[in-house]
């Protein structure tokens, strides 16, 4: 079994992310996974929406920081194989797809498992489970097109605090600032979600796609100017000394000190 459970089932495609022994973080190999899955969803005329969950106790960790620290800031094309970096693969097809999309957020969601919530139709949250942008705290800038639709999304004051703190976000906090639609107990999630993945499945996919792609259409060209933005200030900040004391203080399970920085 691959980092991505695929599961299609009554015209709807389940993607897990499956590495729950690093918490479902993401490595380059699971971006590829996860967008060419997504990709294969879009094309098929059998798959009328998809939904995103992770297996064990997390729905996604986040970029894995091991994988970040050994690629620094100097990363070549070959450093990621024949397909090139997995984040834009990942998020541009996520973030474009002409189908319906739906999070069961099972866990905790950190970095890129708070930020794609940002580009998925609906999400339902488990009442237990806990959001983070930690991307200040990471010597780093928010990415996703996260410094956009934060705001966008959760307004601004509330998108500030979180942005400039990394602090937690709670499930009802989540459901508050419009991230999730419903909180719901863990046993429950995956029914919750699948009734309206079902739902929606029921309807004529040629519409469904019609009517997401107008969706896209209406915000796309933001998110991808939002994203050329990020992109460009991540690539001054990653391995510079905010980044790798973060990094450093991670991996050794300390706090950072910026104090000098």
């Amino acid at each position: 079994m691959g980092t991505v459970e695929i599961v299609d089932n009554a015209r709807i495609r389940l993607l897990r992310f499956n590495r729950p022994d690093a918490l479902n973080a993401f490595n380059d190999e699971m971006y590829h996974e996860a967008g060419r899955a997504l990709t294969d969803g879009s094309a098929r005329d059998d798959i009328a929406c998809v939904v995103l969950t992770g297996t064990g106790r997390a729905f996604s960790a986040g970029q894995d920081l091991a994988e970040m620290g050994r690629l620094g800031p100097d990363a070549k094309q070959s450093d990621f194989g024949a397909e090139g970096p997995g984040f834009p693969h990942f998020l541009d097809t996520l973030a474009a797809l002409d189908k319906p999309v739906i999070a069961a957020v099972n866990g905790i969601g950190v970095g890129i498992g708070m930020t794609m919530l940002l580009h998925v139709d609906v999400a339902f949250i488990a009442t237990t489970a806990r959001l983070r942008a930690p991307f200040v705290p990471l010597g780093v800038v928010p990415e996703a097109a996260g410094s956009l639709l934060m705001p966008v999304v959760m307004g601004n004051q509330r998108a500030a605090e979180k942005l400039y703190t990394g602090e937690w976000i709670t499930a009802e906090e989540a459901v508050e600032c419009g991230i999730a639609l419903r909180a719901v107990p863990p046993a429950e999630l995956m029914d919750a979600t699948m009734d309206l993945a079902h739902r929606i499945a029921r309807m004529p996919v040629a519409s469904l796609r019609a009517t997401k792609q107008m969706v896209v259409d209406a915000r796309i060209d933001a998110v991808r100017a939002a994203r050329a933005r990020e992109d460009n200030q991540f690539r001054k900040m990653i391995g510079r000394p905010a980044n790798m004391e973060a990094i450093s203080a991670f991996l050794e399970k300390r706090d950072p000190d910026f104090s000098n920085l």
